[in-house]
C-alpha cells in the first residue's frame, strides 16, 4: 500500500506518537481508520479536517476551529471551475425529490414544483408533498431511532458532524450551484451559504465536545455530585428559504449532535437544496429515522408538525406572522404531553444603519448600499433603514445613490451582483412597498419591476423619509432601503430603536462615547462599529437579535447547542 508520510501537522502532538501516515486513495474516498497500538488516525480529505482520538489519555481532540473560506473568483481557474459545477447542476434539473422516512424514499403523487426565480419557466425540481400520515410516520422513525441515537457518545456524535462537514467541503460548488438556481444567489453569496453550512457543522461538533462531561460541581465527604446533559427528544426544524443551506444545516444538525431526532420541513422555494443535505447524510452514515424529511404544503402539515404531541422542540427561521403562530401553538400542553415544548424561533428585522456627523461619508454609503442590495436584501439583517445626522444626510445618500447606480440586476448564473427576489407572493408585496414609499418620500433611485422572466425588482432607494412611516417600520424583505434624518445622535438613536424588531444594527461614527451609548441603548442583538449590518460570521459574532426578532437563542454562540440539551443531576453517597 502506498503510503505518504507527514510530520509536523498543524502542531498537533502527543508524546507517544509524532508522525502520521496517510493513504492518497482513501484521502479522497474520505475516511482512513489506522491503528497504532494506542493511537487512532481517522482523516477527513486532506488538509482540511482531522480528527485524532488518544486513547492512552482518554482524550479526544479535533483541529482548532477556523472558518471556511470561500471562492475567488477574481482568479480565472475558479470561475471556470465553478462554470463547471453550475453546467453539471443544470443538467440535473427537473429531477423528482421524494420524502425521506426511516431513511427510505417515498415518492407521492402529490407534488409541487420549485422553480428558477430568475427563469421561472425552468423547473428545479418536482417535489413529493408530505401528508398527515406521513408526518405521523416519519415521527415513529424519529422516536423510534431517538432510542439508541441518545446513546451514542457526545463525542462520537461530534465526530459524526466533523465527517459530515468534510463531504460537504468536497461537494461545496456542486451546493452552492444549486443555490444560484434554486434560490437565485449571486455566485458569492451561494458559496457564502454553503461555506457557513460547514462552519455552523465544525462549530457546533466542536460545542458538544466541550459539553460532552457536563460541568463541574462541589462533592462532600462521602458524596459525589455529577451535573451532565441530556438530549429532549424529538423536534421539528423550519428552516428558511433565504439561507437554504447554512440556517437549514446548522438547525438541523445542532439538535442532533445533541442526542436529538429531526423532522426537517424544508423551506417550499427550496427544496432541492435542503434534500442535498440528506444526500450528505445518507453517505456519512447517519443511522436511519434520526433526520426524516417532510417537504409539504404548510396548511397541510405546518401546524400538525408544532402541535404533535412528539414534538420537543420547533427551530424556526422566517417571518414574524409564521413565528408568533408557532410560539403561541406550542405553548398549548396536547393530551398525552409530559413536558413543555421549546421554541427556538428567529423572526427577522427592521435593520438600521446609524450614521453620525464628521464620518468618512464613503464608508458609510459603502455600508448601507452593501448591506440593503446584497442578495436583493432578503436578509433578516438586510439594511433597510438609513438613519444619518443632518450635517452628512445630503453627502451620504448621493454617494449611496451614486453606487446603487453601478450594480447589476440580472439572472445570477451569469454572476451579477444582484438577482431576483424569491417568488411571485414576494415580488408583489416589495412591488406595494415601493409605491407606498414613493408617497411617503421621495423616490431617490430604482424603484423598476419586471416578472416577465423572473421576480427582478431594481434597488431601490427612497429619501425623505419620517420614523413612523410605514415602509420605515414594517420588513420589507427586499432591495428598499429609507432614508431618514436626525438632528443629532440621541435623535438617530431613538429613531433607530423606534421598531418592533431588534436583530442587528450599525453605528457610523469616530465618537466614542457615542459609540459607548449605542452599546448602552441600541436595542439590537447584534452591533456593529463603522461596517454594514451584514455578514456575521459563525465563531466571531453569535447571531440573533431581541424584541419581535425572535428569541436571542444566538446561532453560532457557545451556548446554542443547550437549547436541544436538558440537565441532569446525579448525586452518589458512599
Amino acid at each position: 500500500m502506498w503510503l505518504n508520510k507527514i510530520s509536523n501537522i498543524n502542531a498537533i502532538w502527543w508524546n507517544e506518537f509524532n508522525t502520521i501516515y496517510f493513504n492518497k486513495k482513501c484521502c479522497k474516498r474520505l475516511q482512513l481508520l489506522f491503528d497504532i497500538d494506542t493511537m487512532a488516525l481517522r482523516m477527513e480529505t486532506f488538509p482540511f479536517s482531522f480528527l485524532f482520538t488518544n486513547w492512552h489519555g482518554g482524550r479526544k481532540m479535533v483541529v482548532n476551529y477556523h472558518n471556511e473560506p470561500g471562492i475567488d473568483f477574481t482568479d480565472s481557474k475558479n470561475v471556470e471551475s465553478f462554470k463547471k459545477a453550475l453546467e453539471k447542476v443544470k443538467g440535473e434539473l427537473n429531477q423528482k425529490i421524494p420524502l425521506v422516512i426511516n431513511g427510505e424514499e417515498k415518492f407521492t403523487k402529490d407534488t409541487y414544483q420549485s422553480i428558477n426565480p430568475a427563469n421561472t419557466s425552468e423547473v428545479i425540481a418536482e417535489v413529493s408533498k408530505a401528508t398527515q400520515k406521513d408526518v405521523d410516520d416519519a415521527f415513529d422513525a424519529a422516536n423510534e431511532a431517538y432510542k439508541s441515537w441518545k446513546r451514542w457518545s457526545h463525542k462520537d456524535r461530534a465526530e459524526f458532524l466533523i465527517r459530515v462537514a468534510a463531504i460537504i467541503r468536497r461537494r461545496k460548488e456542486e451546493i452552492s450551484a444549486v443555490m444560484v438556481y434554486e434560490a437565485g444567489k449571486p455566485w458569492d453569496e451561494a458559496v457564502g451559504d454553503a461555506a457557513e453550512g460547514i462552519d455552523f457543522i465544525e462549530y457546533y461538533a466542536r460545542s458538544m465536545m466541550e459539553l460532552a462531561d457536563g460541568k463541574p460541581v462541589l462533592d462532600r465527604e462521602g458524596e459525589h455530585n455529577k451535573y451532565f446533559y441530556k438530549p429532549i427528544g424529538t423536534g421539528v426544524t423550519i428552516p428558511p428559504w433565504n439561507f437554504p443551506f447554512a440556517i437549514m444545516a446548522g438547525t438541523t444538525l445542532a439538535p442532533v449532535v445533541a442526542g436529538n431526532t429531526v423532522l426537517l420541513k424544508p423551506a417550499e422555494d427550496t427544496p432541492l437544496t435542503a434534500y442535498k443535505l440528506m444526500e450528505v447524510l445518507e453517505e456519512a452514515g447517519l443511522p436511519k429515522g434520526v433526520v426524516n424529511f417532510v417537504p409539504g404544503d404548510p396548511k397541510e402539515i405546518g401546524d400538525y408538525l408544532v402541535d404533535s404531541v412528539h414534538t420537543h422542540f420547533v427551530t424556526f427561521t422566517g417571518s414574524r406572522a409564521t413565528g408568533t403562530r408557532i410560539f403561541e401553538r406550542a405553548a398549548k400542553v396536547q393530551d398525552g404531553q409530559q413536558f413543555l415544548k421549546r421554541v427556538i424561533a428567529e423572526m427577522g428585522g427592521k435593520d438600521a444603519i446609524v450614521v453620525d456627523k464628521n464620518i468618512d461619508t464613503d464608508l458609510a454609503a459603502e455600508s448601507i448600499v452593501t448591506s440593503a442590495f446584497g442578495f436583493s436584501g432578503q436578509k433578516c439583517s438586510a439594511c433597510s433603514r438609513a438613519i444619518v445626522h443632518k450635517d452628512v444626510y445630503d453627502e451620504v445618500l448621493e454617494k449611496a445613490v451614486a453606487l446603487t447606480k453601478n450594480l447589476t440586476l440580472g439572472n445570477t448564473e451569469n454572476n451579477t451582483y444582484m438577482g431576483p427576489v424569491i417568488n411571485q407572493k414576494q415580488f408583489d408585496k416589495i412591488k406595494n412597498y415601493i409605491e407606498i414609499g414613493s408617497k411617503e418620500g421621495k423616490l431617490e433611485q430604482g424603484g423598476g419591476t419586471d416578472d416577465s422572466t423572473g421576480y427582478f425588482i431594481e434597488p431601490t432607494i427612497i429619501s425623505g423619509l419620517k420614523s413612523s412611516d410605514q415602509i420605515m417600520q414594517e420588513e420589507i424583505f427586499g432591495p428598499v432601503v429609507g432614508f431618514v434624518k436626525g438632528k443629532d445622535f440621541e435623535e438617530l438613536l431613538e429613531i433607530a430603536n423606534d421598531t418592533d424588531y431588534g436583530l442587528t444594527g450599525a453605528v457610523i461614527t469616530n465618537n466614542r462615547e457615542n459609540w459607548i451609548e449605542a452599546v448602552e441603548s441600541y436595542d439590537v442583538g447584534n452591533l456593529y462599529l463603522n461596517r454594514g449590518c451584514t455578514a456575521a460570521v459563525v465563531g466571531y459574532h453569535p447571531f440573533g437579535g431581541f424584541k419581535m426578532s425572535g428569541t436571542d437563542a444566538k446561532t453560532g454562540s457557545p451556548d446554542y447547542l443547550l437549547n436541544f440539551l436538558e440537565q441532569k443531576v446525579v448525586s452518589e453517597m458512599f
